[in-house]
């Protein structure tokens, strides 16, 4: 997969009877490690997926430019009780506001995985974490964006985990993974987790 940044979007194209669109379009000047690209796209579809110069896309296989969106997240564990549990949180806003799925946030500039996602657990749940060894590279295409989440194994060092950002929070054990709904990236996730804990 090849991630392209967006370094120039056209003015609108209103003349659209040599395009397949019959909107308003404009062109995307990309570029990556492999070289420059255009692509032509709506202008709704820009609006939309929030695209501007400086963010970046990927192509998925049909050949649409999605907005590509890269974060980590923490599967937080507990193994003091008698069963190992794991912190899941609902999201508190946002189009997919009530979803569950595990805490963690976008890697801003010059931050690795593993700082971004102490960072954004001290941001959103107050508690320092030790991040361990990465699970997966979660790649999932939603409707809007495509998101590529580094998955880590973490465990709570100092500080309770205090909700800031998220509508409600659980531990969960093995057999209560299916207890909640999870979103879709998270949900690979959770099946990887539950045929290998």
């Amino acid at each position: 997969m090849t991630v392209y940044t967006i370094t120039k979007i056209t003015e609108p194209d209103f003349g659209c009877e040599e395009t397949e669109h019959e909107e308003p379009t404009a062109l995307l000047i990309l570029t990556s490690v492999e070289g420059e690209r255009t692509c032509e796209i709506t202008e709704a579809e820009i609006a939309r997926q929030g695209l501007r110069e400086g963010k970046k896309i990927i192509f998925t296989s049909e050949g649409k430019p999605l907005k590509y969106v890269r974060v980590v997240a923490a599967v937080i564990r507990d193994s003091s009780g008698d069963e190992e549990k794991i912190f899941a949180t609902a999201r508190g806003y946002g189009e997919y506001k009530g979803g569950w799925e595990f805490p963690g946030g976008k890697i801003e500039a010059g931050e690795t995985p593993q700082e971004a996602l102490v960072r954004e657990i001290r941001e959103e749940l107050t508690a320092q974490i030790r991040v361990d060894d990465l699970i997966e590279t979660l790649e999932y295409d939603y409707p809007d964006f495509h998101l590529s989440m580094d998955c880590f194994r973490a465990e709570v060092v100092s500080g309770e985990l205090v909700l800031k950002e998220a509508e409600s929070a659980k531990w969960l054990t093995k057999r209560e993974l299916d207890s909640v709904d999870w979103l879709p990236a998270d949900r690979i996730l959770v099946d990887k987790m539950k045929r290998e804990w």
